[in-house]
């Protein structure tokens, strides 16, 4: 025969759940060498970093999703050195240091890449003459190509950025003259030998086609000089018009030509993901 069910009445009434706090207290405490006396609480510096104000910040370390040197923290009363140890929200890194500038440039054509130019030609340091930093460009886009340029001070970051052993994706749009046989794409991927060697593409997809002309979009993390130029080139399809529309995890969007904009705390966190940091 089936057991019988306690009635309702005779059942043991559920404990209380403990609330996020009493959870936190709960939680062991991180090692000891994370908690700086002279140091800076810290949801402090989380708020002084961008992630909203002191109160959200403190619910933000509650939740646990907020690591110190690779440890969750779930204390209120930590405190940190901002200049010595690293702060990761939701697996992202947060920027501590405010001396540090991250910037999206939407390059136009005929514009160089560049603090100066001998030729006296238009170059990347007229758009940044309101800036007192002293800041570099990552990578390059060559004179006539278009689109997202990442700008900042940060040389460890422009270094794995711009290293080949990281493999960081960029997304160009090409305007090529067309018709753009099936067979291109697979030719791209399989690799094209040009004069310094094999190169091939991530990824390449037919966006749009009309007679005579052709748009196309090319992913590929080489950063040889004119590469997508070199290949549609070889390929038989030279680029009228290049665009780059991302960098890794940044993207150029609805940002107009010629401007500026900084990135966003997530933003950065996820261009360091990218490249281990």
């Amino acid at each position: 025969m089936p057991r019988s069910q306690p009635s309702r009445q005779n059942r043991t009434p559920d404990a209380p759940r403990p609330s996020r706090r009493d959870r936190a207290r709960k939680t062991p405490p991180p090692p000891a060498d994370l908690h700086k006396p002279e140091g800076v609480r810290l949801q402090k510096v989380l708020a002084g970093a961008g992630f909203g104000s002191r109160r959200s910040c403190e619910q933000l370390i509650l939740d646990g999703r907020v690591a110190v040197d690779g440890h969750t923290v779930r204390e209120l009363g930590i405190r940190i050195d901002p200049a010595r140890q690293t702060v990761h929200v939701d697996g992202l890194r947060a920027t501590l240091d405010e001396a540090l500038v991250y910037l999206a440039f939407n390059k136009p054509a005929g514009v160089v890449t560049a603090l100066e130019d001998p030729d006296g030609r238009p170059t990347l340091a007229e758009y940044l003459t309101d800036r007192d930093e002293r800041l570099f460009h990552v990578g390059r886009l060559d004179i006539e190509t278009e689109g997202l340029l990442l700008v900042t001070n940060d040389g460890d970051l422009t270094h794995r950025l711009t290293h080949p052993s990281w493999e960081v994706p960029k997304v160009y749009l090409a305007e090529v003259r067309g018709p753009v046989p099936r067979d291109v794409g697979r030719r791209l991927k399989d690799g094209i030998e040009l004069d310094d060697g094999l190169a091939r593409v991530d990824d390449f997809k037919l966006v749009d086609s009309t007679p005579g002309y052709a748009l196309v979009q090319i992913t590929l993390h080489s950063g040889r000089n004119r590469i997508v130029r070199r290949l549609m080139e070889a390929v038989g399809h030279p680029v009228l018009r290049l665009v780059r529309t991302e960098f890794g995890p940044i993207r150029l969007g609805e940002q107009r030509q010629g401007t500026l904009r900084t990135l966003g705390q997530t933003e950065v966190g996820a261009l360091m993901k990218a490249v281990g940091l």
